[in-house]
């Protein structure tokens, strides 16, 4: 198996995401084909990833996609890389809430054998930073933590006091990165901003950060560590699969306010015969002609909200391809888009609800049971999924919900389902699910063409 490091913090907010892009384009600036990965079910982390490396960003959720996936979605996805960086969750040994080590970083490190550099914070201390490292490092001894890389420190002698306080602990520290204020990326109600708000501009950050991992980090010493991870044998994960004759159209949300899609879920659509039609929400006033189906992705329409309603001609084509029957998928924020209204805002009004942002945060992992039949899910079926939201919606007469929820040992509707929609708070990682995206291209290879 490829090489592969492992970048964990001591908790949010310790770097992670900062060191795993610097040191992507590190490598990348010296030739090297690096693939970025990020563990959970975040989308915003990979995106940053994609514009340092090149290629899609990719997620490795133990949780949504099945620990035993883990691997050969590594390998899948690290095909034709040199290395393969790996950023991950929350704290290092934050997973699942209630159920232990799953889907963790450090339970996603086990299943892939691979080294971790363990990123901390250490702008406030000096030797306590001896005690944080050694009890990470001996909490759970299968997690193979390799290195240490500190963060914003502030000066020489900060960081030789760090350093002769984690020495005797025999881990080596692998990079010291400044405070510096040109490398924080702007944030917002759920994380990060998307890459794709502001690329140019993300650009130049990630720049930045590639030069400082060249100058504080000892970029021959990771490369090390990432080539003493074992090789794993088995196959790796393909979205091939059966392809529906003659395949369809689906036009598919992107840009600015609808940029959540796990690659996965596309190639899982392409390989059965979906041939993936984008269009922008923000500009574009028609949907794509020839269309089957339609899935709106989660994102941010709530930023956007004014520019989504301005653009009254998409709105009533995806209102009347919506009461045409044919499919459409909305997770999240495409779920707020169908709604007849944002925040007083006028949206779609393809399904008889209100939306409003809220300011109380629903997150965590779901397991939820189709409550109908629709053109992914056949009633009865369970599927694992991750929501992530501080929104709500009101929902007004008519329609089933679509999904059942196991929240505490009570069962909780949530979502819409009706005629062809299927929308819902849930988002979905597809590789442990493939049939729905051959169904969804087999719904909309049964449907007329739209024009």
């Amino acid at each position: 198996m490829i090489p592969r490091i492992v970048v964990a913090g001591t908790s949010s907010g310790a770097g992670k995401t900062s060191v795993a892009c610097g040191l992507i384009a590190a490598l990348r600036t010296r030739g090297m084909v690096v693939q970025g990965f990020k563990v959970g079910p975040d989308y915003i982390d990979p995106s940053y990833h994609a514009l340092a490396s090149g290629r899609p960003g990719r997620n490795l959720d133990a949780f949504l996609a099945d620990p035993a996936l883990i691997a050969p979605l590594l390998r899948h996805g690290a095909a034709g890389a040199d290395i393969a960086v790996i950023e991950g969750v929350m704290g290092l040994f934050d997973g699942a809430s209630g159920r232990g080590e799953l889907a963790s970083t450090a339970h996603v490190a086990k299943l892939l054998r691979a080294p971790v550099l363990l990123v901390v914070d250490a702008a406030s201390m000096a030797r306590s930073v001896a005690a944080i490292v050694h009890g990470y490092r001996t909490f759970d001894p299968e997690v193979d933590i390799a290195g240490v890389v500190l963060n914003k420190v502030g000066s020489d002698h900060h960081v030789e006091l760090l350093r002769e306080a984690i020495e005797p602990l025999g881990v080596p520290v692998v990079g010291a990165l400044r405070r510096d204020e040109r490398l924080a990326a702007p944030e917002r109600h759920l994380g990060l901003v998307p890459a794709i708000e502001r690329e140019g501009r993300t650009r130049a950050a990630i720049g930045a950060l590639g030069e400082a991992v060249e100058a504080h980090m000892d970029l021959d010493g990771v490369l090390a560590l990432a080539r003493t991870a074992p090789q794993i044998t088995g196959p790796a994960w393909s979205p091939a699969g059966a392809v529906v004759a003659g395949g369809a159209t689906i036009a598919i949300a992107r840009g600015p306010a609808f940029s959540f899609h796990y690659e996965e879920n596309l190639e899982l659509l392409r390989s059965a015969g979906g041939q993936l039609a984008a269009f922008d929400p923000l500009r574009d006033e028609a949907l794509p002609e020839g269309a089957g189906a339609l899935v709106l992705a989660g994102g941010f329409p709530e930023i956007f909200g004014a520019e989504l309603s301005a653009n009254a001609p998409l709105r009533e084509q995806v209102a009347a391809f919506a009461r045409s029957g044919r499919p459409v998928l909305a997770e999240c924020g495409g779920l707020l888009y169908l709604c007849e209204e944002l925040d007083g805002l006028p949206m779609c009004g393809a399904i008889r609800a209100s939306a409003r942002m809220a300011g109380r945060l629903s997150i965590g992992y779901r397991e939820a049971t189709a409550v109908c039949d629709s053109a992914l899910w056949t009633t009865g079926e369970t599927v694992r999924g991750h929501e992530f939201h501080y929104s709500a919606v009101q929902r007004g007469d008519g329609g089933d919900a679509a999904w059942v929820l196991a929240a505490r040992g009570r069962k909780v509707p949530e979502g819409f389902a009706g005629g062809g929609i299927h929308a819902s708070y849930l988002h979905v990682h597809w590789a442990a699910f493939p049939d729905a995206a051959r169904r969804l291209v087999e719904a909309a290879a049964r449907q007329p063409a739209w024009a």
